[in-house]
C-alpha cells in the first residue's frame, strides 16, 4: 500500500461507526426525556454542539478524550456559573447514579460506557449566542454554530478533504498526548491555506509543514511537534528515493495503525 492508500484508509477509520452513532443517537435521546422530566421549567433549550456536529469526532479506540458536547441554556439568569454547575450536577445524580460524574472546570463530565457527555450549562444572550462558565468564575461568549458553518464552507473549498485531514491531525495530537487544545487545533487548520495539494497525504503533510514551535512554551510540546515534522521529511525522501514500503512503515510513526 502506498503512503496515500493508507493514509486513506486511517482517514476512513476515523470516522464514527454506525454502531456508534446509534449508541449516541440513543443516549442523547435518552438525555433529552429526562431534562425534559427534571426542569419542567426554567429551560430555554438544550443541544448538542462541539466536534460530534462538524463530523470531526474521532472513535474512542483513537481518542480516549472523544466527547459529546452537549448545552443546557437555562432562562433564569442572574446567578453565578456555578449555581448553574450545581443545578446540572444535581440533574446527573438524580438520573445517572451509577455512572462516572465529575466537575471539570467549566463543565460537568458523564462518563457512560459508549462515550462521554460534556455538560455546559449557558445563558442565551439578548440577541444571539451563549454565555457559558469561562473556567474561572465568570461567563464567556460564544456562539458554537458559527464554527460550523465556516468549517463546511472550508471543507466544500478543499475538495472535502478538509474534515478527514482534521480527523488525522486530531489522532496524532491524541496519540502523541494532546499538545494541543482539540478545538483550538480544529479552528487553526480549518485557517490555514492549502495551494496546490490536491489529495488526502499533502493536505496532512501540509499541516505539519505549516506546524511551529513558536509560542509553545513547553518542551515536550515542541519535541513533539519536531518529530512530526522529521517524520514527514524522512516519508517525503523515501518515496522520492522510491521506496514506498519503508515510506508507509515511516508514516505510521505519525499516524500508527
Amino acid at each position: 500500500m502506498s503512503v496515500l492508500g493508507y493514509l486513506q484508509k486511517r482517514a476512513s477509520d476515523a470516522v464514527l461507526s454506525g454502531d456508534e452513532k446509534n449508541s449516541i443517537t440513543t443516549s442523547i435521546s435518552t438525555l433529552k426525556t429526562r431534562l425534559g422530566y427534571h426542569f419542567p421549567t426554567g429551560l430555554k433549550e438544550h443541544f448538542r454542539f462541539g466536534s460530534s456536529t462538524r463530523d470531526t469526532i474521532l472513535p474512542r479506540p483513537m481518542d480516549e478524550h472523544s466527547d459529546i458536547d452537549y448545552m443546557i441554556v437555562f432562562s433564569e439568569s442572574g446567578y453565578t456559573p456555578q449555581t448553574y454547575l450545581d443545578r446540572v450536577r444535581r440533574f446527573v445524580e438524580t438520573y445517572y447514579s451509577t455512572s462516572e460524574i465529575k466537575q471539570s472546570s467549566p463543565t460537568i463530565v458523564l462518563q457512560l460506557n459508549h462515550i462521554k457527555f460534556d455538560l455546559v450549562p449557558a445563558l442565551p444572550e439578548v440577541w444571539s449566542g451563549y454565555q457559558i462558565p469561562n473556567g474561572s468564575g465568570g461567563w464567556q461568549s460564544t456562539n458554537p454554530n458559527d464554527f460550523n458553518k465556516s468549517l463546511e464552507a472550508a471543507n466544500k473549498a478543499n475538495l472535502y478533504l478538509l474534515k478527514p485531514t482534521i480527523r488525522l491531525a486530531k489522532f496524532w495530537n491524541a496519540k502523541a498526548g494532546y499538545v494541543f487544545d482539540s478545538f483550538s487545533f480544529e479552528k487553526w487548520m480549518m485557517n490555514q491555506s492549502y495551494c496546490a495539494v490536491y489529495n488526502q497525504r499533502d493536505y496532512l503533510f501540509t499541516v505539519f509543514d505549516t506546524l511551529t514551535t513558536s509560542g509553545v512554551n513547553e518542551q515536550w510540546r515542541r519535541d513533539k511537534i519536531e518529530r512530526a515534522k522529521q517524520i514527514v521529511a524522512q516519508v517525503r525522501k523515501l518515496e522520492k528515493d522510491e521506496m514506498p514500503f519503508t515510506a508507509e512503515a515511516e508514516v505510521k510513526k505519525l499516524i500508527p495503525e
